[in-house]
């Protein structure tokens, strides 16, 4: 490049050649010269038949073709309503898109909510396991059977992860874990309310702050209800109660 601005900035021509680089000194030298396309053999093979396709037969080729990855993203995004983020990583490979399509028809809630999982927590074991997806030590219809606990609220996102870990260590399906180890969610409000009460009573100076403003207490106070309850409380009902009972 540098050599053909120097050429023409001197008023020379560049023309078209081959030439060979010396590397001794650092410099290329005409080797020989191409001046026309059949220089370059850019001519038919006259032992080539052309070759006719009818646009029938192309598109009777195009209908066997399988699904594009392009066309699998775009597909996802609109079909699952996610992000074309999502949706790149789940169709990054034919088994991943299998495996995300089973497990959301066998769910049957929501596809975002299988796409964090998929993409999230079992991309991050496969990973540390050096493994590909049709290597799964669980599969899709057990990991939807996983989301189904978390969707009816039988347990918490967060115990779902230890639920998961279990599975991947070969404990069986999510139900018999969860039954096995009394992980069930506490949904009914007089626990949940009991564990608030004890919380408030053992922490009377936070109590005093968090009612003469400091909000920022409040979580301190979800915190110590959820290891008083063992990360059993209902998240969205325990911060409804806890509200009302660190209002006064």
């Amino acid at each position: 490049m540098a050599r053909q601005i120097e050429l023409l900035e001197s008023g020379g021509k560049v023309v078209q050649e081959t030439r060979l680089y010396d590397p001794d000194k650092g410099e290329t030298r005409s080797m020989r010269s191409k001046e026309e396309a059949n220089d370059y053999r850019y001519f038919p093979d006259p032992d080539l038949l052309p070759v006719e396709l009818d646009d029938g037969y192309i598109a009777q080729v195009a209908a066997t073709l399988p699904e594009l990855p392009d066309q699998k993203a775009q597909r996802f995004a609109t079909q699952y309503e996610l992000s074309g983020y999502d949706a790149q990583v789940l169709t990054s490979s034919g088994e991943l898109a299998d495996y995300y399509e089973t497990v959301v028809r066998d769910f049957g809630g929501s596809p975002k909510l299988a796409a964090n999982w998929v993409g999230g927590d079992l991309a991050a074991f496969l990973n540390r396991d050096g493994l590909e997806i049709g290597a799964s030590r669980v599969s899709a219809a057990a990991l939807a059977g996983l989301l189904r606990r978390i969707g009816d609220n039988t347990i918490s996102g967060k115990i779902a992860k230890d639920v998961f870990e279990a599975m991947w260590d070969g404990q069986q399906q999510a139900d018999t874990i969860i039954e096995s180890k009394g992980l069930r969610q506490i949904t009914d409000d007089g626990p949940i309310e009991q564990a608030i009460a004890a919380v408030m009573a053992a922490n009377p100076g936070q109590l005093a702050d968090y009612r003469a403003g400091k909000d920022k207490l409040f979580g301190f106070f979800v915190g110590q209800v959820m290891k008083a309850t063992q990360g059993k409380a209902n998240p969205a009902r325990l911060n409804e109660l806890l509200k009302q009972k660190l209002s006064g």
